[in-house]
């Protein structure tokens, strides 16, 4: 057997959605914070990414993770998020991803029945409470960073869809969030292609129109990612969304191609700008718990636990928890004679 690469991952998810932790295989990764390391991979190293992202060894949902040693003394790890478009500096489900992988693995040590850490993530440190029992991971909790709306009821034209009215919200990544109702979109997981459909037009749109930069990191830009909500539909629950991913570029010229991907959990940074969008209207409180459904029936539950300012925005210190479950683990290998070094994608999957 001929071996260019050798990568080793832990395969899991959360709460539905597969976050892969690579484990090894990696090469040094400079950088004097796990910012300035997703930098550098994403200039040097991208092809990283798309061997794990891509087939034969991906799929368009999949999310992928780089445990990387951290640069800040107080953090325990640090991990670099890749996406099938982008390096989001954070999220929420890959949190609970990494996390659930570094304690039942043995990488961090695991104390029952509560394991408290702290990560370093592109967009800053999280401090991570984690329930355990019998070696297993139960409940992932961590204090998220600021949330805050930048926009809220701005009205878009789309093509194809006309004015729409729209918020704009940090909350790890620049969320566009609308309500699927007056779109006359359903939120059903059996509707998926409408819902991308719709949701990269809005992206595209607002990314025009209202582009943003996070106040205190400029090179952070978007919005890129849409969450299209609606009211709760399962007793407990507060509220469900759809998230999309993109998994390829945007073609303005014909919407009915675009390419994205949704988000199988409820999604924990779109979680928690939904959260700052309530708080900005009055509509949650400090304290308050907003238990968020995604496409698979499985939830979130997120809480405001302080009120902040980040730059000129009013903000907010949300907590959010779910549960991870490993579910393999892997070598993959690239033959360098391999014609796809990269991986593939091919358009009946990837749009």
């Amino acid at each position: 057997m001929r071996l260019s690469r050798m990568i080793t991952t832990i395969e899991a998810h959360a709460e539905g959605e597969p976050g892969r932790v690579i484990t090894g295989g990696l090469p040094p990764i400079p950088g004097d914070s796990v910012f300035e390391k997703m930098q550098w991979m994403q200039a040097n190293a991208d092809d990283i990414r798309q061997l794990m992202l891509r087939e034969p060894r991906g799929h368009p949902a999949l999310c992928c993770n780089a445990l990387v040693p951290p640069c800040d003394p107080r953090a325990d790890a640090g991990f670099i998020i890749m996406e099938q478009t982008e390096y989001p500096p954070m999220s929420g489900s890959n949190t609970i991803c990494v996390t659930t992988v570094l304690l039942e693995t043995g990488i961090l040590p695991m104390r029952e029945p509560l394991t408290e850490l702290t990560l370093e993530t592109p967009a800053g440190l999280i401090g991570v409470r984690a329930t355990c029992e019998a070696g297993k991971v139960t409940r992932v909790e961590f204090r998220n960073v600021p949330a805050f709306a930048v926009h809220l009821g701005a009205v878009i034209e789309v093509p194809g869809l006309g004015p729409v009215t729209v918020d704009v919200a940090w909350g790890g990544m620049f969320y566009v969030l609308a309500e699927a109702a007056p779109l006359g979109v359903s939120l059903d997981g059996a509707n998926g292609t409408e819902i991308v459909r719709v949701s990269e037009a809005i992206r595209h749109a607002t990314a025009e129109q209202l582009p943003v930069a996070h106040p205190e990191n400029p090179a952070i830009t978007g919005p890129t990612i849409t969450n299209l909500w609606g009211p709760p539909q399962a007793p407990g629950t507060h509220g469900r969304g759809a998230i999309t991913l993109s998994t390829g570029p945007f073609d303005p010229a014909r919407p009915d191609r675009a390419s994205g991907i949704l988000d199988r959990s409820p999604c924990g940074t779109g979680t928690c700008a939904k959260m700052a969008v309530m708080h900005a209207r009055g509509q949650l409180e400090v304290g308050q718990d907003y238990v968020n459904a995604g496409p698979l029936g499985t939830t979130f539950t997120g809480r405001i636990i302080e009120e902040t300012r980040v730059g000129p925005h009013p903000a907010i210190i949300p907590t959010l928890a779910g549960q991870g479950w490993i579910h393999g683990t892997a070598n993959w290998t690239l033959d360098p004679g391999d014609p796809f070094q990269t991986g593939y994608t091919v358009g009946d999957m990837w749009g």
